[in-house]
């Protein structure tokens, strides 16, 4: 084979691995963050704390579905 078609077949193959890369560690990251979510409840709670609310429990589940909901879509 010429030195034109090797050149060509790693270039191809470099782009190839760069992109399912890219992929397999977006599908990793998405499928992580679903099943350990960055925020629970009482990081919730503090944050509330934090900032002078007295926090209730309806609250907190009202902003744990909206959460979950912007979650969802994004993952859309």
């Amino acid at each position: 084979m010429t030195t034109g078609i090797w050149i060509f077949i790693v270039i191809l193959a470099l782009i190839a691995g760069a992109a399912g890369g890219f992929f397999l560690a977006r599908k990793y990251m998405m499928d992580y963050l679903k099943k350990n979510p960055p925020i629970n409840e009482e990081m919730l709670r503090m944050m509330m704390m934090q900032m002078g609310q007295k926090p209730s429990q309806k609250k907190i589940n009202q902003m744990m579905q909206m959460m979950n909901r912007n979650m969802n879509q994004n993952l859309k």
